[in-house]
């Protein structure tokens, strides 16, 4: 049942962003910005061809460039790997670990095997010359036919790696038997669809970037780089050097986005590693371009999912088959494919008595496919847009149909089909509050008269559940390390890695409120392995709630301690103090009072001041782990859109979010995430297609064709909150991906309801001007 939470002085309140004055100013300093002495530039050749084996690579010309300093092939680097293994794949294979994808190297070896496949890496004085080397380089390459799109993957007998028996990188084989076949053969309607979605690109506003400098004389390897999770990079790093973990430092100042495409190390940046270790000069810099990023940099989506839906008379779920095809392209990342999470959640909002799912992963010659904010999200895609066409066959209102089938406050907990268990989720009471925010009997007047004009308007409804913080491996907990200084001030450490989610406001709030201090006296560092306690950095929604855990943990602690302290110096029992604004005082006597900047400098000076057995100094850690395997947020998202029949152009008009994310911290840094998750939503059905030819060409690889939204295309997006404390101390909930996760579903969904009367069924992503207009004239001749 929702809460009615009370604001504290900080958690809850809607705190100006501490980092804004530095940001909206310029005076962020990202990877690129950071200049060191003596500092040399990388450029890279890459294949254009996207699947062939590498004949012979000349690089005479090249080095003879004034300027050039040194030129890398796979066979300089490649051999020279220790492993190239990242944390998130868990354990390493000398404890047992295993991964079901090909084994990555640095730089492409005898094959290539999409276009952008680092082959060469060139360090040059700088940047220009360095490109121009890159033009001076030849590489002969015996081209091969390119396998392109999962269903060539699966019928061809040629192999994306060579060597191996299959294409598919992971499959889950939908559950068979004579049950199986009993449930949809005694149903009174099945119903059965393919959606599918585009391949999108994360698009960060920065692109990839690392700085790398391995002192041979020393023995250090420091690195600095746009990345989520410093610990992560630091240990691959380790990994792929045999430089000893603990001589590594790796640094991550401001980073300009990721969306998840900035987690692990990739092969461009082991590239440039792996160089730096050999080579051993002078640092070495590289900074993706924007056409590398959109041609190189792991990307997301591309799924088929075939579905089946057996139903009663009255739209009552009975059941369900799905099975997720993921093309994963050549080198996806260690979350690349998503299948297996995505059939666990597909149950979603609703009460299947069953759900039978399967998933098959596809290697093809395109870009590693990676973790893209909610990457498990086609579930939802397929669910939500299926339960607008079963609603339309058998003449039931979409909404109606989802008030019959949705989880209700008397059903918690509530354990889904697939062994998921919902303790604290409202996703029938955000429905009805989104209702009630558009006014559903207003719009459909307005939609009848706008009709009986000629225009097209619809309205769509999408409702989720989302797994946020998932607990697995090093994502199970955090660490923070809180320090109080001399006068009284705090710095508390911790493995996030900001890159947009208000983390140098959000995290101080917490420590404010539950230290008792003034949030301007707290300081949050992160992105610095020499300073930051060693976690799974920030990604998976799960910095409120894991990274937030840790640090009112380490508060709660360090709390205590001082009241001891002030207690003992007060001649009070620890009992009857209060502390408020840095202050601790002795209740209903505030005369008996003394701040942090009085209690420090005894905690660190004065061991005779200190209650008998204390141990010095003000500095604690904490640990914080959620009490389950996931913790669940939900939302519903309602749109409604108009149609130029015209143009095929689609325009939103409103954007409703009714969004349960738990205990909010700050319910501006919310919306704005929210806003955010929305925005690459509405992208991922009306605007972003990465395109591949039949020869494995990205033909999307400039802004030109490769198109996001901009702010004339975007709706004020309205937001209501239901307030479900999660279980646990924090009651907190992850909500970073959300609004990525339903907004694609309830466009589509809009979209659908404005063209429907005219026998056009969208049932694939993009849905942009062309493809609308074909879809509206081929069911005009039909």
């Amino acid at each position: 049942m929702a809460s009615t939470i009370s604001a504290g002085r900080y958690v809850g309140q809607a705190v100006k962003r501490l980092e804004d004055p530095r940001l909206l100013s310029g005076h962020g300093r990202y990877v690129d910005d950071v200049q060191l002495p003596g500092m040399l530039h990388v450029a890279f050749v890459r294949s254009n061809v996207a699947r062939g084996t590498i004949v012979s690579i000349d690089t005479s010309a090249a080095l003879a460039l004034p300027g050039v300093r040194a030129i890398y092939t796979g066979a300089d680097l490649n051999p020279r790997v220790g492993m190239f293994w990242h944390t998130m794949m868990g354990p390493p294979p000398e404890l047992g670990g295993q991964t079901p994808y090909a084994p990555l190297t640095p730089l492409a070896g005898g094959d290539v095997r999409f276009v952008g496949d680092p082959i060469v890496l060139i360090i040059a004085e700088n940047r220009y010359i360095a490109e121009d080397a890159a033009d001076l380089v030849e590489v002969e390459i015996d081209v091969q036919q390119a396998i392109v799109g999962w269903e060539t993957a699966i019928d061809t007998d040629q192999r994306v790696h060579p060597g191996t028996t299959t294409n598919v990188g992971q499959e889950f084989p939908l559950p068979e038997g004579p049950e199986v076949d009993a449930l949809f053969a005694g149903a009174p309607h099945v119903f059965t669809r393919r959606f599918s979605q585009c391949r999108a690109t994360n698009v960060p506003m920065e692109p990839r970037g690392i700085i790398v400098h391995y002192d041979q004389y020393v023995g250090d390897l420091q690195i600095w780089a746009a990345t989520q999770s410093v610990s992560e990079w630091k240990a691959t790093s380790s990994r792929l050097t045999g430089v000893p973990e603990h001589r590594v430092k790796v640094v991550a100042n401001d980073v300009g986005g990721g969306f998840g495409q900035k987690m692990m190390m990739t092969r461009d940046e082991a590239a440039v590693v792996m160089a730096a270790h050999l080579f051993g000069e002078a640092p070495i810099k590289w900074t993706e371009d924007r056409r590398e990023s959109l041609m190189a940099a792991n990307q997301g989506r591309e799924e088929i999912i075939d579905v089946t839906f057996a139903v009663t008379d009255e739209g009552v779920l009975l059941g369900a088959k799905v099975f997720f095809w993921e093309d994963i392209g050549a080198y996806p990342a260690s979350a690349g494919s998503t299948a297996g999470m995505a059939g666990a959640v597909f149950p979603g909002p609703y009460k299947f008595p069953v759900v039978l799912p399967g998933g098959s992963s596809v290697y093809t010659n395109t870009v590693g496919k990676a973790a893209y904010r909610g990457p498990w999200m086609m579930e939802t895609v397929a669910r939500e847009q299926m339960m607008d066409h079963i609603a339309y066959e058998l003449g039931i209102d979409p909404i109606e149909i989802r008030r019959r089938n949705v989880i209700h406050a008397d059903d918690l907990p509530y354990t889904t089909c697939t062994t998921m268990v919902y303790d604290s989720v409202t996703p029938s009471e955000t429905l009805e509050q989104a209702l009630e925010m558009l006014d559903v009997a207003a719009f459909r007047t307005m939609q009848a008269d706008a009709r009986a004009e000629g225009r097209l308007l619809g309205m769509g409804v999408a409702i989720y559940i989302e797994p946020s913080a998932v607990a697995f491996g090093i994502l199970s907990s955090d660490q923070a390390i809180m320090r109080m200084d001399n006068s009284g001030k705090v710095i508390v450490a911790m493995s996030t890695g900001n890159h947009g989610q208000s983390l140098e406001t959000t995290i101080p709030q917490i420590v404010a409120e539950h230290l008792g201090c003034n949030i301007e006296d707290v300081l949050l560092v992160q992105g610095n392995t020499e300073s930051s306690p060693t976690g799974p950095g920030t990604g998976g929604s799960r910095s409120a709630v894991v990274a937030g855990g840790a640090a009112m943990n380490a508060a709660l602690k360090m709390k205590d301690k001082i009241v001891q302290i002030a207690a003992h110096m007060l001649e009070a029992s620890p009992d009857d103090m209060e502390v408020n604004a840095g202050v601790v005082s002795v209740k209903g006597t505030p005369a008996k009072a003394l701040p942090f900047a009085m209690i420090a400098p005894v905690a660190y000076q004065m061991p005779e001041m200190l209650p008998p057995g204390m141990e010095m100094g003000l500095e604690v850690t904490a640990r914080f782990q959620p009490a389950g395997q996931y913790t669940w947020s939900n939302a519903t998202h309602v749109c409604t859109v108009e149609i130029d029949p015209e143009t095929g152009m689609t325009k939103i008009l409103r954007y409703i979010v009714s969004e349960d994310c738990g205990r909010m911290v700050n319910p501006m840094v919310v919306e704005g995430q929210i806003a955010g998750g929305v925005v690459q939503g509405i992208g991922g059905v009306l605007f972003e297609n990465m395109i591949y030819d039949e020869d494995g060409n990205p033909l999307a690889t400039t802004f030109l064709d490769y198109l996001i939204p901009t702010a004339p295309e975007v709706p004020d997006i309205e937001v209501g909150h239901i307030v479900t404390l999660a279980p646990g101390q924090t009651g907190f909930k992850g909500m970073g991906e959300g609004g990525a996760i339903a907004a694609p579903p309830c466009l589509a969904n809009a979209i659908h309801d404005a063209l429907r009367h005219l026998g056009v069924h969208p049932t694939a992503f993009p849905l942009g001007p062309s493809q609308l207009l074909t879809m509206m004239n081929e069911a005009k001749q039909a």
